[in-house]
């Protein structure tokens, strides 16, 4: 067991470090399929964090991206205490989490490959933060994983590329608090989060980043992207099917 959680969030770290997405949505896939996801979310509770803070605070200017999103910021928490979803701490709604965590996964890699035809949400950001902060809060605590509505929609928004990589980093940070704090509250059968284990996977997820950031000079990046997010669409089928009973 320990091998394989090393050996996933080395893969998960190295395509976060290539890309800068995809540490949460690959690490729960692939540790769903041997323990439950919320087992899986709490052992990304301080991967997530630190590399999260690390994204974060890589650059200036964080206080300036406060005031503009904190609409999203505080629908992400309203989402996280009033999910309309079935939740990660629910014990007979495991199967229905793991459904929505492929959709998820489904959604992020379709996302992914479609990119460049996203439209400029850019004039309805005032109406749209509160609503797709709390989706993506409600989300977090469904399956784990921050990807959708909140990733294409800051995407969508055309900022620099610094500001949308600190303002994925600001989102992705305190839904990870958010969902820490959930799963400290909710745990499932009584079982304490374990944060040696989530500790150490720390450890290969920070190499694996520091190699993704090697990778991304060798290779085309927008290769590297388009394979991840087909391999995700993939996955994430697989996912469904198999809980589904089809496969």
């Amino acid at each position: 067991m320990l091998g394989y959680v090393i050996g996933v969030f080395a893969v998960a770290g190295m395509i976060k470090g290539t890309i800068g997405l995809g540490l949460p949505a690959v690490s729960m896939g692939l540790l769903s399929l041997v323990i439950s996801p919320f087992q899986a979310a709490t052992l990304l509770i301080i991967p997530s964090m630190v590399t999260n803070f690390w994204q974060l605070f890589a650059e200036g200017h964080v206080v300036r991206l406060i005031r503009r999103f904190w609409p999203m910021l505080v629908g992400i928490v309203t989402g996280t205490i009033w999910s309309i979803f079935p939740t990660l701490g629910e014990t007979d709604t495991a199967f229905h989490s793991e459904i929505l965590l492929g959709a998820m996964l489904v959604l992020y890699g379709l996302y992914g490959l479609c990119a460049k035809n996203m439209p400029n949400l850019a004039p309805y950001e005032k109406w749209l933060s509160p609503a797709i902060g709390y989706l993506g809060g409600a989300l977090t605590v469904a399956t784990g994983v921050v990807v959708i509505p909140v990733v294409p929609y800051l995407q969508s928004l055309q900022l620099k590329k610094d500001d949308l990589v600190q303002s994925l980093g600001l989102a992705f940070t305190v839904s990870t608090l958010c969902l820490a704090i959930f799963l400290h509250q909710n745990p499932v059968d009584n079982t304490p989060i374990d944060y040696t284990l989530s500790m150490i996977a720390l450890i290969p997820a920070l190499i694996g980043m520091w190699l993704g950031t090697k990778i991304r000079y060798q290779i085309s990046e927008q290769k590297f992207r388009k394979v991840f997010f087909i391999g995700l669409v993939l996955f994430g089928s697989y996912m469904m099917l198999h809980q589904l009973g089809w496969l």
